[in-house]
């Protein structure tokens, strides 16, 4: 089982308050992913889980019992870091098996469970290597494998894809993806990026200054966002948002159109502007225009497009994907 459930869980360091009544359920099974900008929390509300940082208040329950008060190594979590820490003078074999031995289990039993995650993880090639004979996916390939190993109630992952490049990050986005699916586990991950967590949650956590903003499925904060804050986060190119006032409106505050739900029109259309800055990336392009009507307006368009700078064009949301927000902030149902 791999069950998880936060009760009000608050930390602070001397009188800054760091976490703020955080409440969480987490099922078995499920990957959820904590997401938000820099200094949100993200990473002491994961440290607190594995134990590495005392709560102040609330309480951490795995599997129904409170470990709010137990020891790290006690706790049946496994962690994998940004840093992967492993041991430079050890082999891929050894460095995977460490914990087990320190832990004094039977050899037979790490020979399996070694053998298993190499399996897994398309490690066996590299088994006698040390890590610095290793590309930086592969250190990360063993920094996972050494907490697959310990069969964990938890597995968590503290920004694991931070020091890969772009197309390390992606290959290994996907193994961790098929991982989640082999394993059945529950994994909780820490990212700030965002295409991270859209892709690979089953339930993502997006936090704002020690709070919890809104818990869902990708889906459901991509489309129904509770926030401004949500709607600005989620999301790229960010979501455009406009002063209802400026349009007229009375039934908002604010007014949000994603860039993808806006057409562009050399003719006619709902907000005119000049183009300041074009964006050619291939599958898509993206169009910066600066509106008397709405203000600076991100457009993104799919495939190639031929705008240039300076030119007249109209912007058009799609009267369907428009988001309206109070002026709390909050989002307006229908």
């Amino acid at each position: 089982m791999g069950n998880l459930t936060l009760k009000s869980v608050s930390k602070s360091f001397g009188p800054v308050e760091v976490l703020k009544g955080i409440d969480l359920e987490v099922r078995d099974g499920e990957f959820v992913i904590f997401v938000g900008p820099s200094g949100c929390g993200k990473s002491t509300l994961l440290r607190s889980i594995a134990g590495l940082e005392d709560i102040s208040s609330g309480s951490i329950v795995i599997d129904g019992r409170d470990v709010s008060s137990t020891p790290p190594a006690k706790r049946g979590i496994a962690m994998v870091f940004q840093s992967y820490a492993l041991y430079p003078h050890l082999t891929v074999k050894d460095n995977m098996a460490l914990g087990l031995k320190q832990a004094g289990e039977d050899k037979a039993v790490i020979e399996t469970r070694v053998a298993n995650a190499s399996n897994l993880l398309s490690l066996d090639p590299y088994l006698a290597r040390r890590p610095a004979e290793l590309s930086g996916g592969q250190r990360q390939r063993v920094a996972i494998g050494r907490a697959i190993v310990r069969e964990p109630t938890l597995f968590l992952f503290d920004e694991p894809l931070s020091n890969l490049d772009a197309a390390l990050r992606v290959q290994t986005r996907l193994e961790i993806a098929r991982l989640h699916k082999r394993l059945k586990a529950t994994m909780i991950y820490v990212t700030h990026d965002q295409v991270e967590a859209m892709t690979l949650a089953d339930k993502i956590v997006v936090l704002s200054a020690g709070r919890v903003e809104q818990i869902g499925s990708p889906m459901e904060l991509y489309n129904r966002p509770a926030n401004l804050f949500v709607a600005g986060f989620i999301g790229s190119p960010q979501m455009n948002f406009v002063e209802a006032g400026r349009l007229g409106r009375t039934d908002a505050a604010t007014i949000g159109v994603r860039p993808e739900h806006l057409t562009l029109s050399r003719d006619s259309g709902a907000w005119q502007g000049r183009i300041i800055h074009v964006e050619h990336l291939g599958a898509d392009t993206i169009v910066y225009l600066e509106s008397e009507t709405a203000g600076l307006i991100t457009v993104r368009l799919f495939g190639e497009h031929a705008y240039a700078v300076d030119e007249i064009v109209h912007a058009n949301p799609d009267p369907a994907k428009i988001h309206r927000f109070d002026k709390e902030g909050r989002s307006i149902t229908a």
